[in-house]
C-alpha cells in the first residue's frame, strides 16, 4: 500500500476527481479527510471510503473563507494527530471574456481556486514542519488546468487562477523543500466530472463544443477521473520523493498538440 498510516486531507472530495481520489487513497492504506461545501456529496464519499474498507471523515467547509482551514486542521489533527498528504481539488469556474466577467464572479474563481489553495496550504504546512523535523514531512498536491499552460477561449477568471496556481505551487516548493514538504501541481485536460458538464452546459448548443474539446485530445477522449487520481497518488506517495515543484500533465495529449 502506497500511503500506508497516512492522513490525507482532500478538498473538493464530495465529488469528481476529489472523490476519485479519496477513494483510490483509502485502498492504497490512507485515512481520508473529505472536505466539501456540498454536504451529501462529502457523506457520499466517505461511504465510498467505507466500502472500500478505508477510514474517513468529512467536514462540511467552503475552502475560500477565511479561517475554515486552520480550523478543520485543527480538527484533523485532534482526530489522527498528523497530517501526511493535502490534495487540494475544490474550485469552480464562471466562463467569460475580461469584458463580460462580473467582477463579483471573478473574486469568486478566485475565492476558490487560489484562495482555497493558499488557505489549505497555510494550515496545513506548520504539521508538516513539524513531521519534517522526525523526518516525514508531507506532500501538497495543487490542481491547476491545461488551459494555464495553453491558453483557452471563453473562462478568464479559471484560466488565470489556474495560471496563478502553478505560481504559487512553485513558490511552496521552493519555500518548504528543506522542510521535507513537496508541492507539486497537476494539470488535468478536459475531465469527466461535474464541473466539466456544468461548463459545457453554460452553452446554448454544447454538443458541437464537447466533440471539438474531445478532437483536441490527442488521445481523441475526455479523461476519467480515476485517471487524475492515479496521477495524484503518485505525487502524494513516497514514489514521488525526489519530485517537488513540479507539473504533471494528465491531459490525454492536449499540450503535445
Amino acid at each position: 500500500m502506497r500511503l500506508r498510516d497516512k492522513v490525507a486531507i482532500i478538498t473538493g472530495g464530495g465529488s469528481g476527481l476529489g472523490q476519485a481520489s479519496a477513494v483510490l487513497f483509502a485502498r492504497e492504506g490512507a485515512r481520508i479527510v473529505v472536505v466539501d461545501r456540498d454536504a451529501a456529496g462529502g457523506q457520499a464519499t466517505v461511504a465510498q471510503v467505507a466500502a472500500a474498507g478505508g477510514e474517513a471523515m468529512a467536514l462540511v467547509s467552503d475552502v475560500g473563507e477565511p479561517g475554515s482551514a486552520d480550523r478543520d486542521a485543527a480538527a484533523v489533527l485532534a482526530r489522527f494527530g498528523r497530517i501526511d498528504v493535502l490534495c487540494a481539488f475544490a474550485g469552480f469556474s464562471c466562463g467569460g471574456t475580461v469584458l463580460t466577467t462580473d467582477p463579483a464572479d471573478w473574486d469568486a474563481v478566485f475565492r476558490a481556486n487560489v484562495g482555497g489553495t493558499w488557505l489549505w496550504a497555510r494550515a496545513v504546512i506548520p504539521a508538516m514542519q513539524r513531521q519534517g523535523r522526525e523526518g516525514c514531512g508531507g506532500s501538497i498536491v495543487t490542481t491547476a488546468s491545461q488551459l494555464a499552460l495553453a491558453g483557452g477561449r471563453g473562462n478568464t477568471a479559471y484560466i488565470a487562477a489556474k495560471g496563478a496556481i502553478l505560481s504559487l505551487t512553485r513558490t511552496m516548493a521552493l519555500d518548504f523543500a528543506a522542510d521535507g514538504i513537496r508541492v507539486n501541481a497537476l494539470v488535468p485536460g478536459a475531465i469527466d466530472t461535474p464541473l466539466l458538464r456544468r461548463s459545457f452546459a453554460r452553452h446554448a448548443e454544447p454538443e458541437p463544443l464537447m466533440a471539438a474539446s474531445r478532437a483536441r485530445h490527442a488521445m481523441g477522449r475526455f479523461g476519467r477521473a480515476q485517471d487524475v487520481a492515479e496521477a495524484a497518488l503518485f505525487l502524494a506517495s513516497d514514489a514521488a520523493a525526489f519530485t517537488t515543484g513540479t507539473t504533471l500533465a494528465v491531459d490525454g495529449g492536449w499540450l503535445a498538440a
